[in-house]
């Protein structure tokens, strides 16, 4: 089979498309047929080396998260899955996987779910870590409720666009961040209020805000905590928390690592199937164009998500 391997850390130029045999699966795995993946910034810093004192891999080793497809093998310990059925979820090699930018993937049945009936293989695969993402920092760290004020950095991005989604269903106030082309998207999503980060500065703008959702970093969080009410809560996929700048502001901020579970992944397929969320996606490649994927995604032009197509639907 085919698969997106890398034996030393850098650039996309490091990415080599090598034919391996299939991998294995543990009786706790899935052995799933991949039609599709997705790019997220996590597969940048791993394949650059960022996070190689954090998360030690052996290389070589296969990149990649998110993936759709179809189950070919189910381990003995897996119950819920059946040979032929259409799925989507995480087959990261850092959490054990085989890696999801590949034709087959071997994924643990814990990371995986039923794939939402109403969209392609393409659509469900952009949609895996994001949607987990949004979900965990809306529902279970915010507790976001109608009425409330939300400010999403990064609104255009892959996150960004879920939460904007999520956030208007429930009825609250949303707020975001975007510039050129993303302003179009996210107002076309229906968001309250967008600001231009290029020539405008979100904090002196916004005021009195219940909840903050990052999923860009930098110094912006930092910032952002001044937008806060007292009792407000900040939560942040990208940024280092200030706890004593927070503690003083008498607001909370979070730093979140996102956990793709089947119970996460059926909540948001519930949310796809019912027309809550749809998928963004901006570009689409090959799995033999996934160096020009990886560059595509961090020139910064893109909105919502870079997705491989793997195989032909």
């Amino acid at each position: 089979m085919k698969a997106a391997r890398i034996s030393e850390y850098g650039g996309p130029e490091v990415i080599s498309i090598e034919e391996i045999a299939e991998p294995g699966i543990e009786p706790h795995q899935v052995l799933v047929e991949v039609h599709a993946a997705s790019i997220n910034p996590f597969d940048g810093k791993i394949r650059s080396g960022a996070m190689k004192d954090y998360i030690p891999l052996t290389l070589p080793v296969t990149l990649g998260g998110d993936i759709a497809g179809v189950v070919k093998q189910v381990g003995s310990d897996v119950t819920g899955f059946a040979i032929g059925d259409e799925v989507y979820g995480q087959a990261n090699a850092v959490s054990g996987s085989s890696g999801g930018f590949a034709e087959v993937a071997a994924a643990a049945a814990a990371n995986l779910s039923t794939k939402p009936s109403n969209v392609s293989f393409e659509e469900a695969a952009s949609l895996v870590l994001v949607g987990a993402s949004a979900l965990q920092a809306i529902n279970e760290h915010i507790k976001l409720q109608p009425g409330q004020k939300l400010f999403v950095h990064g609104g255009a991005g892959g996150i960004g666009t879920v939460a904007i989604q999520v956030a208007k269903q429930i009825g609250a106030h949303v707020a975001t961040t975007a510039t050129g082309s993303g302003v179009d998207l996210v107002k076309a999503l229906g968001v309250d209020e967008v600001i231009d980060y290029k020539t405008e500065d979100f904090s002196t703008k916004l005021a009195e805000y219940d909840a903050v959702f990052d999923t860009v970093g930098g110094d912006d969080f930092a910032k952002s905590l001044g937008i806060l009410k007292k009792g407000g809560i900040a939560v942040t996929m990208a940024a280092q928390v200030d706890e004593a700048t927070a503690s003083e502001l008498g607001v909370t901020a979070i730093a979140q690592m996102t956990a793709t579970t089947t119970e996460v992944l059926d909540e948001l397929r519930a949310l796809v199937e019912t027309g809550v969320v749809a998928a963004q996606i901006d570009k689409t490649f090959s799995l033999d164009q996934i160096a020009d994927a990886f560059r595509a995604k961090e020139e910064g032009s893109v909105n919502g998500k870079v997705v491989i197509a793997v195989a032909e639907e």
